[in-house]
């Protein structure tokens, strides 16, 4: 199917994609086949899957591969910010405009544009994205000059669209704009067998940027990783492995999980409700405690913020408390409306 040439640029474009599962290879013999089109393609999947790596492998393997891959997280942009980062505005706009500002869009002509976390997206800027996508054109904020542009749509979510769709959160129209060619990353914990060679590419790299030779990982600390559920997928395990390489002796690679482990061994999961508790409580440690946002305990369990509020209120889950003054003058468990990185 490919040439010598082509056969290279598409060996690098997946070279960042390690696994040889089954749900793997399905994963890439559908990017495989969209690639070379110019359809928009919807990435659904927990957080910490790969997202932006496979959007990567799309503009990779797609005749634009020689212009700009644009990217912007929407949850991470201030709504009153995004529509700016979008399309971007003139010099005057609004209080703070104080030059003319590219967007995005603009940016990325020719090229492919990776909107991560399209969920986030406030509803009053939906149309305009819609807009750009059917007719490629729009206008700059405080102005009336109509830009035109060529650009490949590729957006991610780690949410359900179309329940959003069903609740007026989401249109209609702009879903079936973006899902003209859905992709599904699973889960790590739905493809186990990838963790082994996962794990070695991580140590790899990491003791390579680190200077930390790592010879051997005990058969022990690799079916303790391959068993946990990681809740936070790739980047929760990327992230274990660099604490992993860090703590490293004599070239071997220990458990970083065997902490955790001690701890869920003092709540046994005996009824529904205590499996429910286990769930959020274990994320929130992957998470560091951190409820909101895109890469909160809220968005990797795909619920609301204040919904896992609720249910942290409900089974007595608080964030563990600072050794600060104020613990010893607090000695019950704080608000958690006033807890830190909420």
């Amino acid at each position: 199917m490919f040439g010598n040439g082509e056969q290279v640029s598409y060996e690098r474009a997946f070279e960042q994609v390690i696994g040889d599962s089954p749900a793997v290879a399905s994963v890439l013999e559908q990017i495989n086949r969209v690639a070379p089109t110019n359809a928009s393609v919807l990435i659904e999947g927990e957080t910490g899957t790969g997202k932006e790596l496979i959007a990567r492998a799309v503009h990779n393997l797609s005749s634009r591969r020689g212009h700009l891959f644009v990217t912007l997280n929407c949850a991470a942009i201030p709504l009153d910010l995004l529509e700016s980062e979008l399309f971007g505005h003139e010099k005057g706009a609004f209080t703070g405009a104080i030059a003319q500002k590219i967007g995005r869009f603009e940016v990325a002509d020719k090229g492919t544009l990776f909107l991560d976390e399209v969920g986030d997206m406030p509803p009053a800027l939906q149309p305009k994205l819609l807009r750009v996508l059917q007719e490629r054109e729009f206008e700059r904020l405080g102005s009336t000059r109509t830009h035109r542009v060529d650009v490949r749509l590729v957006a991610a979510t780690n949410r359900n669209l179309l329940e959003m769709m069903e609740r007026g959160e989401f249109r209609e129209d702009l879903y079936y704009r973006l899902n003209v060619f859905p992709v599904l990353l699973p889960p790590l914990r739905e493809r186990r067998e990838d963790i082994p060679p996962l794990v070695q590419h991580f140590v790899k790299v990491l003791g390579r940027r680190m200077d930390r030779q790592i010879e051997h990982i005990p058969q022990e600390t690799m079916s303790a990783l391959s068993a946990y559920e990681w809740p936070g997928n790739i980047r929760e395990l990327q992230n274990l492995i660099e604490r992993a390489v860090i703590l490293s002796k004599d070239g071997v690679l220990r458990n970083p999980l065997r902490p955790m482990w001690k701890k869920c061994a003092s709540r046994p999961p005996t009824t529904l409700k205590g499996a429910e508790r286990e769930l959020i409580l274990r994320t929130l440690e992957a998470v560091g405690w951190v409820i909101g946002g895109a890469a909160g305990a809220a968005a990797k369990l795909g619920v609301k913020r204040t919904t896992l509020i609720n249910k942290m209120q409900k089974l007595g889950i608080f964030r563990p408390r600072l050794q600060s003054r104020q613990d010893v003058m607090l000695p019950t468990a704080p608000k958690l409306s006033s807890a830190p990185n909420v």
